[in-house]
């Protein structure tokens, strides 16, 4: 196999981090936990797609980090379910920044279950349409376009790499997250193509919010999970796309295939 993955022992951390002239799509990149991923690329110079089905919250954030950032950063409305629709945010990236280098499948959705007898079929297509097919087009969407040095991310969660009370379909969407990036990351290193996921624990995010009710009915208290953690304090959109930053850079250009849990230390308990 040709070595498409180098020794960057000589760069500066500088150079390591930076994603000048590279082109980003961020699935999902409208709010929360993807639009913390938005500004970190288009802080170390990539150029971003916002790819998100509420178009006016991708135009907000792309306006709003263009401008702190100076990077280009524009919006897509992508429906992660329609392939077609991740086509066009790939194909954007390329009319508008000439290149496709990281792709970030960040979208999807975190309902709770509820008991097992309640759960119809229904729910559990939505949560693998969205969770699990829409990262499997996003990434075939991506690697079809990607030249050696590329990197798909996926976002899983500390619940693909363990289980719990009441979310048995996020579970079992997250699990074949976890999964589905082990076997492109065997599929695509012979392209030179990385995939990694980072899998966070209970961030504070609108999303999680709007579950905390329906979340303690099923027996997970997402507010004490938040106020007990190890290191101190809650997770914050931030603490992820720090993460993600890296796995996108030369910084990481030697991982391929893992899953980094960013949870403060939750899985250690």
């Amino acid at each position: 196999m040709e070595n498409y993955f180098n020794d960057h022992t000589s760069r500066s951390i500088e150079e390591l981090l930076s994603l000048k002239g590279k082109g980003s799509v961020v699935t999902g990149g409208a709010d929360g936990i993807g639009a913390g991923i938005v500004r970190r690329l288009a802080e170390a110079g990539s150029s971003v797609v916002v790819a998100d089905i509420d178009i006016k919250k991708a135009e907000k954030i792309s306006t709003e980090v263009a401008a702190s950032t100076g990077s280009k950063v524009i919006a897509c409305e992508v429906d992660v379910t329609d392939s077609g629709s991740l086509s066009r945010a790939a194909e954007i990236c390329f009319e508008n920044f000439g290149s496709l280098e990281i792709w970030v499948n960040n979208a999807g959705i975190f309902p709770a279950t509820g008991k097992l007898s309640e759960v119809d079929d229904s729910f559990i297509d939505e949560m693998l349409e969205v969770n699990v097919r829409g990262t499997f087009a996003g990434s075939r969407e991506a690697a079809s376009r990607m030249k050696a040095g590329g990197v798909i991310i996926n976002l899983a969660s500390t619940q693909g790499l363990s289980g719990g009370p009441g979310i048995s379909a996020y579970t079992a969407s997250k699990h074949a997250v976890v999964g589905l990036t082990k076997s492109l990351a065997i599929d695509l290193a012979a392209d030179g193509i990385r995939v990694v996921a980072v899998a966070p624990g209970v961030i504070d995010t609108p999303g999680v919010n709007d579950q905390l009710e329906p979340l303690k009915e099923a027996g997970i208290n997402v507010s004490s999970i938040m106020a007990n953690s190890l290191l101190g304090r809650s997770g914050v959109p931030d603490d992820v796309a720090r993460v993600v930053l890296f796995l996108a850079s030369d910084m990481a250009d030697w991982i391929t295939g893992a899953t980094i849990p960013v949870d403060a230390g939750t899985l250690a308990g």
